[in-house]
């Protein structure tokens, strides 16, 4: 499967030692450019997980992945592992859709009343 989006977030990386030696895991978000936008929460692992953590918030990004299930104490867990990246174009800049940059009570562009050309919805 394959999703194209912008890189929004990478979280912390994750480091450990099993039975075939040292592992790297990084997780990160990227929300597609559809008309109703999604976030999809994907793993990269080992050497792709250096590779994620090199791309700057904003990038566009064409990420081939594979979606596993598997059962533990009768609750289903479902892994998003990241298999192959491709970075695409420029990166642009990442702005939230959701109300991060609206002004607050303090910000010197903050008013009470709406405009008088302001919609009510």
């Amino acid at each position: 499967m394959e999703v194209t989006g912008k890189l929004i977030h990478i979280l912390p990386a994750q480091t450990g030692t099993g039975k075939n030696g040292p592992w790297r895991k990084t997780e990160f978000v990227v929300e597609t450019e559809e008309k109703f936008p999604r976030k999809i929460c994907l793993s990269a692992w080992n050497e792709l997980s250096t590779q994620v953590e090199g791309y700057p918030i904003g990038t566009k990004l064409q990420v081939s992945f594979d979606l596993n299930s598997r059962e533990y104490n009768g609750r289903w867990f479902t892994d998003v592992k990241a298999w192959k990246i491709d970075a695409q174009g420029e990166p642009k800049q990442y702005t939230p859709q959701q109300g991060t940059n609206s002004p607050t009570p303090n910000s010197d562009n903050f008013t009470d009343t709406p405009p008088a050309d302001d919609l009510p919805f």
